[in-house]
């Protein structure tokens, strides 16, 4: 069955009359017995390909049921130890997650979950277990004395170690983010044992989405990203709260079958899920965020990336004044796929969802502190689809580094120079280039700004702060009582007054224009962030202020 699975894989990317050869050596291999672990892995990779990219219908059924009971597979069992952390059916996944997905799947899969002591410090675990326990046991830390593990073990009762540590930290008596940091600071390493319904790569679609075969060749070229971002979606639906979940459920599901975390995805908001269909099998799920979990002043949103279905990649997002942030990642399975053309319709999608004109990439996304982006070259893909640096030294670098392209075409930028290259954003503006725009806003100034103020008229006391800025802020703004405001928009407004009252020139703006500031803070707490957003976009006073604060803030910041 070897020569089957080499003939397939022959096959690879190619598309247009091969339908029928490839669904005669799918079922060849759905009754092999292959005899390398490496070939097991190789058909489950080409089945998540075809799952997602199908010839035609009779191709996508075969893969289906191959693929629903591929941990069934005899040479999947005797090789189940080398499939650890792959995220295929019937594998053991281990990774230290975040507090919002250990939480999940301890809701979901209890008995499953435990803790890999080879890579937990107990000692580091024992300190902390007095949070978790009632004051009358804590002297069994010391009479007799036990280790984190040993105390550990008498706490949890009928329990799994995972599910007690994880419920228990959930249950403190603090806020969420307080709980949430007490539990990263366990450092437990969790190992998901497989199960019936356990997280998986394998099986992992969103059964909702119509079937879309791939009739034609894969779109190979490098698109025009000017042009590809004036393409608006086909639809875009909001989905009710069921299905936001079930989305959620997903994405998770993708990212825990890939040892990875997204905030976005662990505090995404059911209640603002939209569902993106841009043609050809390609949808974005756009996960909000819940409003206590929201940036201050950018707006960050999660799009799990779909073909057919399946979860291919995804993006985080984070817009701000007409331009957007992106990290973008197509799974390491799908990257032989169309990654430049579902950028360009990702771009398409946050002109229209965010009116974004600017679009610029983050050092870390371009391989700055990243090896696996240095690795891929991510710096020159971003170049060739029409980014650029906008700070002098970069350029001259990439002036450079071309320059030495154009006299040895064998040419290519060691990992150092790539290295440099990606210190700093690179940008693609659809009109004139800006400067207020995220990756040249100094955020971080305004942040610093607030301190000041805040301490130049409270002190230390930030409770006082707090409460005198929200009610000044509700005066100065014709808000009313902004402690009868929905639970998210009262947040809101806490966060975002000492900010609204620093904005220059405040008080001489028309009523109108300060009512209208009122409503953008209320909908920063609101059910959709794009609310927000859309607003900040159509308040030019605003716009122009809040680059006024950010430019004395910088400038008293450098004295």
């Amino acid at each position: 069955m070897g020569s089957a699975l080499t003939r397939l894989k022959a096959i690879g990317w190619s598309y247009g009359g091969l339908a029928a050869q490839r669904l005669v050596l799918l079922r060849a291999l759905e009754r092999a017995s292959l005899a390398r672990a490496r070939d097991v892995r190789e058909l489950h990779e080409l089945l998540s390909v075809l799952y997602a990219y199908p010839d035609d219908r009779a191709v996508f059924d075969q893969v289906e049921r191959m693929l629903r009971v591929f941990d069934a597979r005899g040479d999947l069992r005797r090789h189940r130890e080398d499939f650890a952390d792959s995220g295929i059916a019937g594998s053991v996944t281990f990774y230290r997650f975040q507090a919002p997905t250990a939480r999940w799947l301890a809701r979901n899969w209890a008995r499953h979950l435990t803790i890999d002591w080879e890579e937990v410090d107990a000692e580091r675990l024992g300190r902390h277990l007095p949070l978790l326990s009632l004051a009358a046991e804590c002297p069994g830390i010391d009479e007799p004395p036990l280790d984190g593990r040993a105390w550990l073990d008498r706490l949890r009762g009928e329990e799994t170690d995972a599910a007690f540590a994880i419920g228990a930290a959930a249950r403190l008596p603090a806020s969420e983010l307080a709980c949430n940091r007490m539990y990263d600071e366990l450092g437990l390493m969790l190992r998901l044992a497989p199960g019936p319904d356990t997280p998986s790569r394998t099986r992992a679609r969103y059964a909702r989405s119509a079937f879309v075969a791939q009739g034609q060749a894969m779109r190979r070229g490098r698109p025009d990203l000017r042009a590809e971002a004036k393409i608006p979606p086909r639809a875009i639906r909001f989905v009710s709260k069921r299905e936001g979940s079930r989305l959620i459920d997903l994405a998770r599901e993708a990212m825990v079958t890939r040892s990875r975390g997204l905030h976005a995805f662990d505090f995404a908001s059911p209640l603002d899920v939209r569902l993106i269909d841009c043609g050809d099998g390609l949808e974005f799920a756009c996960l909000g965020v819940r409003p206590e979990h929201r940036h201050v002043l950018e707006a960050a949103y999660g799009f799990l990336i779909l073909r057919n279905g399946v979860p291919i990649g995804y993006a985080l997002v984070s817009a701000f004044l007409r331009s957007s942030e992106i990290a973008f990642n197509i799974f390491e399975t799908y990257r032989h796929a169309e990654a430049a053309w579902v950028y360009g319709r990702l771009l398409g999608v946050l002109r229209v969802l965010f009116g974004s004109d600017t679009f610029t990439i983050f050092p870390y996304q371009l391989g700055h502190e990243n090896d696996e982006g240095i690795e891929s070259g991510a710096w020159w893909f971003y170049y060739k689809l029409g980014f650029r640096p906008r700070d002098a030294g970069t350029r001259r670098l990439v002036r450079r580094e071309l320059a030495r392209l154009r006299r040895r075409r064998s040419y290519r930028s060691s990992p150092a120079t790539l290295r440099q290259l990606a210190e700093r954003n690179v940008f693609l503006a659809l009109d004139r280039e800006r400067d207020d725009v995220i990756g040249l806003f100094p955020v971080d100034d305004v942040g610093l700004a607030v301190t000041d103020f805040l301490n130049r008229r409270f002190g230390s006391n930030r409770d006082l702060a707090e409460e005198t800025c929200a009610d000044e802020a509700a005066r100065l703004l014709v808000a009313g009582d902004w402690r009868r405001f929905p639970a998210g928009e009262r947040l809101a407004w806490r966060r975002l007054s000492p900010i609204a009252l620093m904005l220059p020139g405040l008080a001489r703006w028309s009523p109108a224009d300060r009512r209208a500031l009122a409503s953008i803070v209320r909908a920063k707490g609101s059910r959709f962030e794009t609310t927000y957003v859309d607003l900040v976009n159509r308040h030019a006073r605003l716009h122009s202020a809040l680059v006024s604060l950010a430019r004395r803030s910088r400038e008293t910041r450098t004295r």
